[in-house]
């Protein structure tokens, strides 16, 4: 998979894409990034990519052209590729791990990096879409668009090195992961859950099941809302309601117990 990330600042990448799972990922051939300075891209002497607001008001706003100009150079350099092209703006669709999983299927992403007051709005149509990590201001683009990379280049195969590192984490299935314990088994009078130590799969299968419910139901309730529930769910988090002492709701077919 290939990522194109333009951007004002691209000093700011050079961490997070040289250490660990994303390091590995690019030297295996796994995934490609490539991060392009606007600057490059600008007809003036002094490189400007910014100007003030039409209107007046605070801040500065990236200008047209150099995004237009390098949107246009990268396709150039892969003609026979067709990428998604997503701006990272507060006013973007929330990314989720819904949002990240649809990324995944792509072969291209190319991503856009806001900053100063914003984005130049006619620079926006050229963007396929427009995503935001949350309710809350940033600097600038950057972050956003390594959360991006680093939650899409970890759904490629080969990237974690199997899909079993994949299949049971929080958010995966819409609930938070259930909690994990390594050696010793006490650790400062504190004891790892006894299933955990038994070899009962199955047990163990049903206690992490449970206790993602259960962990789900106290720190993110909103993500069990409305949310159809299978069978065996159902009942697991009836059990884990009866000992919270929160009384349980009647069990309807079909719908969820919350």
């Amino acid at each position: 998979m290939r990522f194109d990330v333009l951007t004002v600042f691209p000093g700011m990448f050079s961490g997070p894409l040289t250490e660990s799972i994303l390091k590995r990922a690019q030297e295996n051939g796994l995934i490609e990034v490539a991060v392009h300075d606007l600057r490059e891209f600008t007809a003036d002497r002094h490189r400007t990519t910014d100007d003030s607001p039409f209107g007046g008001g605070a801040g500065m706003v990236m200008l047209a052209e150099p995004i237009a100009r390098a949107l246009e150079a990268v396709r150039r350099a892969r003609p026979h590729g067709r990428p998604r092209i997503i701006a990272l703006t507060p006013a973007g669709r929330c990314f989720k791990q819904e949002v990240a999983r649809e990324l995944a299927r792509e072969e291209w992403l190319i991503l856009i990096c806001g900053h100063y007051e914003g984005i130049d709005e006619r620079a926006l149509t050229l963007a396929d879409e427009e995503l935001s990590i949350g309710d809350y201001v940033l600097t600038g683009g950057e972050l956003p668009a390594m959360v991006v990379i680093d939650a899409v280049a970890r759904l490629q195969p080969g990237v974690l090195g199997g899909a079993a590192s994949t299949a049971e984490e929080s958010f995966d299935d819409g609930l938070l992961e259930y909690p994990h314990y390594t050696r010793p088994a006490v650790w400062r009078g504190l004891p790892v859950p006894e299933v955990l130590l038994s070899g009962n799969h199955a047990a163990i299968r049903r206690w992490r099941r449970k206790e993602a419910l259960r962990r789900t139901w106290r720190r993110r309730p909103d993500l069990l809302a409305g949310r159809r529930l299978p069978p065996e769910d159902e009942q697991l988090l009836q059990e884990v309601l009866a000992e919270e002492g929160e009384a349980p709701e009647p069990s309807v077919p079909g719908d969820a117990p919350l």
